[in-house]
């Protein structure tokens, strides 16, 4: 199923920071996203992940299809990684972690906590949780930062791979992933400021 975004206005912190956007997203395809620091790209991520509600516009094909991966790793730091990857394939139904392990190189470090990984070692594993939540949608948030170049060609590897058997992803990143995807630029979506009525306005 297509992930249709249509007309879609978001806000941060109650200030409007995108408007008019319209996109689809199908399955076995990445979309690049692209723009200026500051915005609105996080907030768009979070918006189709569920997590905040649009200002207005529609979106389609996303119910509990979306996997998110944000800045955060979302790691359990007393728990290996093994525990933290079993933990999350059992909040998705999904029993096989030895895939994602794999993935990313991480079964050499299976039975290391991860409060005591590297940061980029962290990241690697922050990453391996989107195989095991079993989604086709990847919605993933600067996903190399402290990746490693060889690091960096695991995770494209893994979107191509994600891609291969039907899934589809929209990537923010500022690098080339080298990946066969459309570029999705909202710089020109950027909403305008509000007119104000009158001079008084400007201090509300």
């Amino acid at each position: 199923m297509t992930l249709t975004v249509t007309d879609l206005a978001i806000a941060r912190g109650g200030v409007p920071v995108l408007e008019g956007l319209s996109f689809a997203l199908p399955p076995g395809k990445a979309l690049i996203l692209r723009g200026p620091n500051g915005i609105g790209k996080t907030t768009l991520l979070r918006t189709l992940a569920g997590l905040q509600q649009p200002l207005s516009g529609r979106i389609e094909g996303a119910e509990d299809r979306i996997a998110y991966a944000a800045h955060s790793d979302g790691l359990k730091p007393t728990l290996t990684v093994t525990e933290n990857l079993t933990f999350w394939a059992s909040v998705f139904g999904t029993r096989d972690i030895q895939p994602a392990l794999e993935a990313f190189a991480l079964n050499e470090l299976a039975d290391r906590h991860a409060g005591n990984l590297s940061a980029g070692q962290k990241r690697r594993l922050g990453l391996a949780r989107m195989l095991v939540t079993g989604r086709p949608i990847w919605m993933l948030d600067e996903p190399t930062v402290s990746l490693d170049k060889t690091a960096v060609a695991m995770f494209a590897d893994a979107v191509r791979a994600h891609l291969g058997q039907g899934g589809s992803a929209l990537i923010a990143t500022h690098i080339d992933l080298g990946l066969d995807g459309e570029v999705l630029d909202v710089g020109p979506n950027k909403a305008r400021p509000k007119a104000l009525d009158d001079f008084d306005g400007g201090f509300l």
